[in-house]
């Protein structure tokens, strides 16, 4: 379930607009400084004390790069997904060894190994900084200026942070604007791969059984960190359940949700819907069909290509599901009617009335938000965002830490560098399928005769281009980068790398660009903020914000739905896994690994393998713990089903549900398949 974060924050992270009235049982991504105590005490009879929250929240972890996990053990194991961990294991895998497609296991920890460039992140503290953060941004100020007020004090704060505890510091804004919190989290940076399933194992059913259910997944990878070279001794884990979650119980997600959009107005809904999707649409499938002609060239080819193929994938489903739930016209609608229910309270309260004109800036906006999605210059490919990055950074690093782009302030350099220089191998033919295909698009959304475009192009077609940018670069040595980042300004205006150099040749368009869309967010900002000011006001209450891949808690129980008239059991078993390949001939991709199929007489085949639960969930949950009362590791979540795609915008408890793989399962795996019963036995201990 690694909906697209950027997606990956594409669209804005903002509020929760939705009446509390409405809002069901076991919705909410709820922070962990203010857990819905009433709720969960009237519907489930608990009561979460302060240890309970505070032992759950150090016992979860955020992979930086997208995704959540869990401390599982007193000798620093974590757990993730598969899919979570899959960059890593194609970044560590090499045409003999294959660790994402075979797997791999580590026969001792002498023999685990090392991830070029894994930062996992605990949270350890939560701090309001509303109050410094407005009281830095005058009210007079244009929207430009405001922008780089509150930037200024964000880095101010996060700097006084990192300096007094060490710990890396980010100011969150929540509610659209109207509150901010500093979260400060132990970074670990010594990550090693300990266990990891075959692919088909882990992604049994491919692409055609994404977000779907029933599943037969063990979508599960298990790291340790490393702290001074040894194993990290780790106070806050989870303990392990011994029968794993059943049937109506109540069960707890910790994790990092990347992005909802709850919050926004109807007007923005319709930009999204008409506009922002279809555009990220046709991206995903242009990039899609790219890499599938890359991968068809050789088995190399394919093992080179199988992670961005799966990303790819991945998000253009999960796209397609939240587009289709946002062209019902039902549901603009209903967000219509509710949106209106609330104006009209506003208009006719004299002290509230003025809050009204935030719904038209937010309308006002939009077209040039529309304008700006084409024509952009910010390829993803992996040499263009090595080339942006130095370029800006020599450039920002002559500012003051609080006057540079959020990215480049001294409390992320240390975050910021350990990703810039990691030795992972990057493939230069994958590049140049991805950068020709987006140089192609560049060339349709701002025409051939675009002046930007006939610098870029140099007199070139698309794949020409990339091919000699990228077949004349350095950037891919990792001292290459280093000695770039040590001449700072000197030796990037010095640098002949093509890369370097095209990436200069934009950048001017870049930063202008970057500025106009941060002067929209911030009139959205504080739109939305006193949006959110008129919605307390008139309800008395203030609910949860909106996803901004931090920490969270979810809650929902064990529990089945129905689907096309047929009843959906909450759970699946191995015999089940079985069954399934057999109803399918055993062909890809329902072909269970050789493991598996040698091992079926020593399974115990009725053993839970993945269920399913009501709990709120969205893209970046991919790897979160599902706990139980006790606090009990009993499931880890792994993807949702197809109803829960439009969970972006509405959260549905009759048919949205979320899937995890059960603790039983991961268990039974480990002993009776993979021959691993000391790592099994480590397990929440």
């Amino acid at each position: 379930m690694s909906r697209p974060l950027g997606s990956h924050c594409y669209f804005s992270c903002l509020i929760w607009l939705f009446f509390t009235s409405l809002m069901l049982a076991d919705e909410g991504m709820w922070l962990f400084n203010d857990l819905p105590r009433e709720i969960l005490k009237q519907e489930y009879n608990f009561e979460p004390t302060q240890e309970w929250a505070d032992h759950i929240m150090l016992s979860s972890v955020r992979f930086s790069s997208g995704g959540s996990a869990s401390f599982v053990s007193s000798n620093g194991l974590v757990l993730t997904n598969h899919h979570v961990a899959a960059d890593t294991l194609h970044k560590l895998s090499t045409p003999e060894f294959n660790y994402y497609e075979n797997g791999f296991l580590a026969n001792g920890m002498e023999h685990e190994i090392k991830a070029p460039d894994l930062e996992l992140n605990q949270l350890v503290s939560i701090e309001d900084v509303t109050e410094r953060i407005n009281a830095a941004v005058a009210s007079d100020l244009d929207p430009e200026a405001s922008h780089q007020a509150r930037r200024a004090a964000m880095a101010v704060i996060e700097q006084e942070s990192l300096d007094k505890t060490g710990l890396r510091s980010d100011v969150i804004t929540l509610f659209g604007g109207a509150k901010y919190h500093l979260y400060r989290y132990k970074k670990y940076t010594d990550v090693r791969l300990v266990w990891a399933p075959e692919s088909t194992a882990a992604f049994f059913g491919g692409d055609m059984d994404n977000f779907e259910f029933p599943r037969y997944n063990m979508d599960v990878t298990i790291f340790r960190v490393y702290e001074d070279g040894k194993p990290a001794k780790i106070e806050h884990f989870l303990k392990w359940s011994e029968h794993g979650a059943g049937d109506g119980e109540v069960v707890f997600v910790s994790g990092n949700p990347a992005r909802t959009d709850r919050g926004l107005t109807t007007e923005a809904l319709k930009t999204l819907r008409d506009h922002s999707l279809p555009f990220y649409l046709d991206y995903l499938c242009r990039m899609e069909v790219a890499i599938q002609q890359f991968a068809y060239q050789s088995p190399e080819h394919q093992r080179r290509g199988q992670d961005e193929l799966f990303g790819i994938q991945n998000s253009r489903k999960a796209i397609t599901g939240m587009l289709v739930g946002l062209q019902d016209p039902q549901f603009i609608a209903e967000k219509a009617t509710q949106e209106d229910a609330l104006l009209v309270k506003v208009n006719a309260n004299l002290d509230l009335k003025h809050f009204a004109e935030a719904w038209k800036k937010v309308s006002e906006v939009q077209p040039e938000k529309i304008e700006l999605l084409n024509g952009g210059v910010d390829f993803r490919e992996r040499y263009y965002e090595i080339a942006k990055e130095l370029v800006l950074k020599a450039a920002e690093d002559q500012k003051p830490s609080e006057d540079r782009l959020r990215e480049f302030s001294d409390s992320g350099r240390e975050s910021l560098e350990h990703e810039l220089f990691s030795p992972a191998t990057i493939y230069d033919d994958l590049e140049v399928a991805k950068l020709s295909t987006m140089l192609s698009m560049f060339v349709e959304q701002r025409g051939g005769d675009d002046p930007l475009v006939i610098k870029a192009l140099n007199g070139k077609n698309p794949f020409e281009r990339a091919a000699k940018l990228i077949g004349g670069s350095q950037l891919n040595k990792v001292d290459v980068r280093r000695e770039l980042v040590e001449g700072g300004v000197a030796a990037i205006e010095a640098s002949t790398d093509p890369m370097i150099q095209f990436f200069r040749s934009l950048e001017a368009e870049y930063r202008k660009i970057r500025k106009r869309k941060e002067a929209l967010e911030e009139i959205e900002r504080q739109a939305y903020s006193q949006i959110e000011d008129a919605r307390v006001a008139v309800e008395g209450t203030s609910g949860y914000p909106d996803a901004t891949f931090t920490l969270r808690l979810s809650f929902g129980v064990v529990k089945g739905y129905e689907e096309d008239g047929r009843e959906v059991p909450p759970w699946t078993t191995f015999a089940g896994a079985f069954a399934h390949q057999a109803a399918h001939e055993a062909k890809e991709p329902w072909k269970l690994p050789p493991s598996w199929n040698e091992s079926e007489s020593r399974i115990d085949l009725e053993t839970p393998l993945n269920f399913v639960s009501t709990a709120d969930i969205i893209g970046g949950n991919s790897g979160s713990p599902v706990v139980n009362r006790a606090g009990e590791f009993v499931g880890i979540i792994f993807d949702g089903n197809i109803q829960s795609l439009t969970a972006d915008y509405l959260y549905d408890d009759e048919v949205s549900r979320a899937v995890s793989v059960h603790s039983s399962g991961i268990r039974e795996a480990l002993k009776s398949i993979y021959n691993a019963k000391e790592l099994a036995e480590q397990l929440g201990k």
